[in-house]
């Protein structure tokens, strides 16, 4: 859409990126002298408590929690953070070893020991919250103390992703002391052992975060304090960057700001980082639904749904077409869809209805959160349901809700097609099967895909050499396609805008795309 050729890094990792405005080389610097750095994000937390978490509060998490194994800069797989040394105990892949680092706390200063972790790890497991974390645990079978520093993980079988599921911070490390063993923690407080300190929240408006004194871990601090703010659109974000009333921006940028970011503000003092990402767009069908749970239902809206034209007119090309539930940039990535699908065709489509026998146009509802994703949403399913229409074979209600409500009504099963996305938590094609698939998954809608869930996905948690598992993430990926149940629309990018005097921005997003705040400062000379 726009030309990158200016200042561009081309780096061939998914976790890196390129600085397209604001080429210059600078030095780093404290942000006290012009109080703390203030970033915007679209992507408020539904929570506090990591047990309830698995979805955009980890974005918060990652940075006032702490979890044993991370992602270090320049990391894409996981190393120790609240550990000293993790590593499996035999050649199977069923015993997994952590030490933690010596004399850890919390940052009111309690003991960080080996119990506090597990008692983190169980109460996950206890609590179980609907589509919640306890989801990404199913191969751990029991947690094991040996002392004050050492916990042993005892897997029910093998499972290489296991240390990438401890550096979620759905695994956050929690005070025995304050969060309940069997229930989540209620008062609104926070009491983590990350880089750090939640020193304020108010829900849908801030966090304040100051440095936590208390913090041992790889995180080497280039600023004191940060406050997030949450915004209700894009606009508004980046009317308030404009004005210089936050310094940076890290989600949910509409499209035609990137392309304004890009172009005349890039002369007023606003810098855009762009960088490959693993977000991606889909719709879910609901097996409950008369309509929707009909294959030839599903396979004709595949038929016919055009994914660059969502692209090019709502997103103004600064998403890519995704015809996989495995984004581009990851081994095991295919084009399913295109491949059997081809270009969008009604007259394929309709075929596909008849031969089922549906001889009526289908009448859809499709629900779309108004404020999670960005401010494109809502033109995107315009978009859709413009297109399903168009076919002759449609008539589509559209219907939105925010997101808590939102959420809780598709883990309810209240809604015949509906719009996720789906940010990684972590840079495997394994995550973006595994969580949808099963009669628990983060979906609320039981899908279970036997020959996935029993075969692929066990065999593939057997080999550490990821590259190694192509076969099944392929065969796993064309069951998706042959069943339709969840149909990829398309792929992002990842934006950072930053006032021209904060550096660290091209270096903020780890691998599963969550921004690091400790990285961001205030340049000191230019």
């Amino acid at each position: 859409m726009f030309n990158r050729n200016r200042c561009l890094r081309k780096l061939a990792a998914i976790t890196s990126i390129t600085l397209v405005a604001g080429c210059g080389v600078l030095s780093s610097g404290s942000s006290d002298d012009k109080g703390p750095i203030v970033v915007g994000t679209t992507s408020a937390p539904s929570t506090l408590d990591p047990a309830a978490s698995w979805d955009g509060s980890w974005e918060l998490f990652r940075n006032i929690y702490q979890t044993l194994l991370s992602y270090p800069n320049g990391a894409v797989t996981p190393q120790p953070d609240a550990a000293k040394s993790c590593g499996f105990t035999n050649g199977s892949d069923r015993t997994y070893r952590c030490v933690l680092r010596p004399d850890m706390k919390f940052s009111d200063g309690d003991t960080l020991d080996a119990r506090a972790v597990k008692h983190s790890i169980d109460r996950i497991k206890k609590i179980d919250v609907p589509g919640g974390p306890a989801g990404l645990l199913g191969s751990l079978d029991r947690v094991q103390v040996l002392g004050d520093s050492e916990i042993v993980f005892h897997l029910n079988k093998p499972d290489a992703t296991f240390p990438f599921v401890l550096a979620t911070p759905a695994m956050s490390i929690v005070d025995p002391d304050d969060y309940p063993a069997n229930a989540l923690r209620k008062d609104g407080k926070v009491f983590g052992s990350g880089p750090y300190s939640l020193q304020s929240y108010e829900e849908g408006k801030k966090a304040e975060l100051v440095r936590n004194d208390h913090y041992d871990g790889f995180a080497q601090r280039k600023n004191d304090a940060v406050t997030i703010r949450y915004f209700q659109d894009s606009a508004q974000m980046v009317d308030a960057l404009r004005a210089k009333k936050i310094d940076v921006t890290y989600r949910g940028l509409a499209a035609s700001d990137i392309v304004d970011l890009h172009g005349r503000d890039s002369q007023r003092g606003i810098q855009l980082i762009e960088g490959a990402g693993t977000e991606i767009s889909y719709l879910v069908f609901n097996p409950k639904d008369p309509w929707a749970r009909k294959p030839a239902v599903r396979k004709a809206i595949a038929q016919v749904v055009d994914r660059p034209a969502i692209a090019h007119k709502v997103y103004k090309d600064t998403v890519d077409p995704l015809y996989s539930m495995v984004p581009a940039g990851l081994i095991g990535h295919t084009t399913g869809f295109f491949d059997d699908y081809g270009n969008p065709s009604s007259s394929k489509a309709r075929k596909i209805l008849l031969d089922a026998g549906i001889t009526q146009r289908v009448p859809l509802t499709l629900w779309y959160t108004t404020d999670r994703y960005g401010s494109e949403t809502a033109p995107e399913f315009r978009e859709l349901k413009s297109q399903l229409e168009g076919s002759g074979l449609f008539s589509v209600t559209l219907k939105s809700r925010p997101w808590k409500t939102y959420e809780a009504g598709y883990r309810k099963g209240e809604y015949p097609v509906f719009g996720r996305g789906w940010f990684p938590d972590f840079p495997d094609a394994e995550n973006f099967i595994a969580p949808f698939v099963g009669d628990q998954n983060a979906l609320g809608t039981p899908y279970p895909a036997p020959r996935i869930t029993n075969n692929l996905l066990p065999e593939s948690r057997r080999e550490s050499d990821r590259g190694a598992v192509v076969k099944e993430f392929e065969e796993a990926q064309q069951i998706l396609v042959d069943d339709a149940r969840l149909l990829p629309l398309w792929q992002g990018k990842q934006y950072v805008a930053a006032s021209e005097d904060i550096s660290g921005g091209e270096r903020a997003l780890d691998p599963s795309t969550i921004m690091t705040m400790w990285e961001l400062h205030r340049k000191t000379s230019w």
